[in-house]
């Protein structure tokens, strides 16, 4: 199956979709599409990341695999002097990041196509970065997140991950340890682990 939520550029017949919720006490109306990670609804994990995410009214924020947009905006309601920036392979969710942005109303955004990294500046530098990683992708691409995140993040900010622990919450935590020395365990909720990574 060549087409998956972490193609470039997803060939699946669109099937576009309005999901309504609140996140973090608003509410927000997001499009999905086919061909994106979580089309139906907001993924589980990510609802726990949203909650448990900690972000200053005046952050900036980089989302690595936006999807199309629930934790980079709920996010951008959080640090409404700040500012993020959503990054994703996918071109279709980029583009339905940008439009749900509007749709809600949030301008404090730039949503760019980027494989990992590379469409971020070098010297770019962010106070917090959050990711529900790509687990389907395989453990090389979760640990290139992990090692993007290190250089790019500010000191003393943090790295927020959901990942599921039957799906390598333990190596994923080994990881980060690696990379950052302590690594906390924010919450667990139905399986799922959140984990802060202080630089």
């Amino acid at each position: 199956m060549t087409d998956h939520y972490y193609s470039s550029n997803p060939g699946a017949a669109h099937d576009r979709r309005m999901i309504e919720t609140v996140l973090r006490g608003r509410k927000f109306r997001f499009i999905s599409d086919a061909g994106v990670f979580s089309k139906q609804t907001i993924d589980y994990g990510s609802r726990v990341l949203i909650e448990a995410m900690e972000i200053g009214t005046r952050d900036t924020v980089l989302d690595v695999g936006c999807g199309y947009g629930p934790i980079g905006l709920a996010a951008a309601s959080l640090a409404a002097n700040g500012h993020v920036t959503m990054i994703d392979v996918n071109e279709r969710a980029v583009a339905l990041t940008a439009e749900n942005a509007r749709e809600n109303g949030i301008q404090n955004i730039t949503a760019v196509q980027s494989d990992l990294y590379s469409a971020i500046p070098e010297e770019a530098r962010f106070d917090a970065v959050l990711t529900n990683p790509p687990i389907r992708a395989g453990k090389a691409v979760v640990h290139a997140v992990f090692e993007g995140a290190l250089s790019r993040l500010k000191p003393g900010g943090a790295l927020w991950v959901v990942i599921q622990k039957k799906q390598g919450a333990p190596s994923a935590k080994e990881k980060l340890e690696q990379l950052f020395g302590s690594v906390e365990e924010v919450t667990k909720d139905k399986g799922y682990r959140i984990f802060k990574a202080v630089k």
